[in-house]
């Protein structure tokens, strides 16, 4: 192939590209599940940290924010502190954060290092390991992080993928919670 025909090729490419990925990031990162999507249970996690099991039965009457995670994924890193400001206002008024760790590399596989890291970024809420992808399958979920907001009923009714959108988290997740808007 000449270099001429090479570099146009490559034009069209990025052309291509760049028309399909921001119109595929945006739809990706403002999901919204279908209404009345009954939320997966947490079946086939590996182990619990910070908590007997949990499912969603038990946790209904509760608003549940479930965080799809790694602990090498910067992006993840980077939306913690937002997640435990969330926990830390909203818990004792009824807000669970159930994380869900599901390793994206093999050493993010090993229980003891994963303890360690809840430990090191200070996380107290509960956190299914789930090494072998059965949750993270049951959600349907293709990024880290994900966020999934149950309504008390068991209901998903809000999604968010990636960094960002923190403010309309927390307003849906006080929407949940009963409290007026705007305040």
């Amino acid at each position: 192939m000449t270099s001429l025909r090479m570099t146009a090729a490559l034009a069209a490419l990025g052309a291509t590209l760049l028309a399909f990925w921001p119109t595929t990031w945006t739809a990706a990162s403002t999901e919204q599940p279908a209404a009345d999507t009954q939320a997966p249970d947490f079946t086939g996690a590996d182990r619990w940290f910070n908590s007997a099991p949990l499912n969603i039965d038990s946790l209904r009457g509760k608003v549940v924010l479930v965080e799809f995670w790694t602990r090498e994924c910067i992006n993840c890193i980077h939306v913690l502190p937002h997640t435990k400001a969330l926990y830390h206002k909203y818990h004792d008024k009824g807000l669970q954060i159930v994380g869900v760790h599901t390793p994206e590399y093999d050493e993010e596989r090993d229980p003891v290092l994963l303890r360690k890291a809840i430990g090191e970024y200070g996380i107290t809420w509960p956190v299914a390991m789930d090494n072998n992808s059965r949750i993270w399958n049951a959600y349907a979920n293709h990024y880290w992080p994900a966020l999934y907001l149950i309504d008390q009923h068991g209901h998903i009714i809000y999604s968010h993928v990636g960094e960002g959108g923190y403010d309309v988290t927390e307003q849906r997740i006080r929407q949940l919670l009963g409290y007026p808007q705007g305040t």
